[in-house]
């Protein structure tokens, strides 16, 4: 009996009674806490994915034992290029979630918040058959006060301001749409969506810079899981948080509310730009390295065999050939070039 069913109408893979016995994998799930086995399992079959669909994993399987490095770096490569491949294939808003997940929980920790923060996209909230808020966050475990988070990397959403809204064409979700649907259906008064930097339309891009809020509707942040980079979403959420957690029993001036959200993200934009700016700079600076680095080398190779034949008064074939394909110099230049690279990790 098969245990593995395609819903070709939901384009969604079912797995029923299915029991996996192997070891590794079994130590490697014992060593989670319940909670996150789940969210493993998806990424291990992401990446399983993805090492066959490259037709690596049946020719590592072949190799002889003396290739086996060589497979392994490999495979090394092929997982660091995880990110850039995740960010042209369907999964792509899947794994941001597990990514978004797992840095809000840090973020939490790092300030001493007991927020819970649970992955909920595969899991129909308010609304009927309606999965809307990807990841619903519990301030202070408190059921009550809630923050939504929507995952949207879809290069087709625009802003959707209510005026601009057709009530009688094809309806289609906007980001402000999203927003109002996530907080129906996840009953929150808090929402965040968030786009990824390499898929969303230039037009709503250039709209909201990093983060933009718009009252009554929610927080619209832009990230770059390509580089892992979250923290605009983090700046959103501990905002989004303090609201949720706001005494709902105050008269709140909503004018002033504004007047300080736009002074607060102005300066998180602000900061988030010069932070490019430096991360840009830092880019070329190790350009610049690299390039002298390699002329250096380049420099000593030429004076090795300009040596060998003034000594000599000339020079072989083997070393011609040597020369001319550059010998080890791209071997020497490795750990120089990795030095350079962990610049930025001191």
């Amino acid at each position: 009996m098969a245990h593995i069913k395609l819903n070709q109408g939901l384009r969604r893979i079912e797995v029923s009674k299915l029991e996996i016995e192997n070891d590794l994998a079994f130590e490697h799930f014992d060593r989670l806490p319940a909670d996150q086995r789940d969210a493993e399992f998806i990424k291990a079959f992401y990446i399983g994915v993805l090492a066959l669909k490259q037709d690596r994993l049946a020719a590592f399987m072949a190799r002889t034992n003396n290739e086996l490095g060589t497979e392994l770096e490999t495979l090394k490569m092929m997982y660091e290029m995880k990110a850039e491949l995740f960010a042209k294939s369907t999964v792509k808003g899947a794994e941001a979630e597990l990514h978004i997940h797992e840095y809000l929980t840090k973020l939490v920790a790092e300030n001493d918040h007991s927020d819970e923060i649970e992955l909920t996209g595969n899991s129909a909230g308010s609304i009927p058959k309606n999965k809307t808020g990807d990841l619903l966050c519990h301030v202070n475990g408190n059921a009550g006060r809630k923050v939504v988070i929507e995952c949207k990397f879809d290069k087709s959403i625009r802003l959707g301001e209510v005026e601009d809204v057709d009530w009688y064409g094809n309806k289609f979700d906007t980001a402000l749409s999203q927003l109002i649907e996530a907080q129906a259906n996840r009953e929150c008064d808090q929402a965040i969506i968030v786009f990824d930097k390499s898929s969303v339309a230039p037009a709503l891009l250039k709209t909201i810079g990093n983060i933009s809020f718009r009252p009554k509707y929610g927080f619209i942040v832009i990230v770059d899981s390509l580089r892992s980079d979250y923290v605009n979403l983090g700046i959103a959420y501990l905002l989004a948080r303090d609201l949720a957690a706001a005494n709902p029993s105050l008269e709140v001036e909503h004018d002033l509310l504004l007047i300080l959200m736009d002074r607060i993200i102005a300066d998180a934009n602000r900061l988030a730009d010069i932070r490019g700016l430096v991360e840009d700079g830092i880019k070329k600076s190790q350009e610049v390295l690299s390039r002298l680095e390699q002329g250096c080398l380049s420099l000593e190779f030429c004076r090795a065999y300009l040596k060998k034949f003034l000594e000599t008064g000339t020079l072989s074939r083997t070393d011609l050939l040597e020369f001319y394909s550059g010998k080890d110099l791209k071997l020497k230049y490795q750990p120089i070039h990795d030095n350079i690279m962990s610049l930025t990790n001191n």
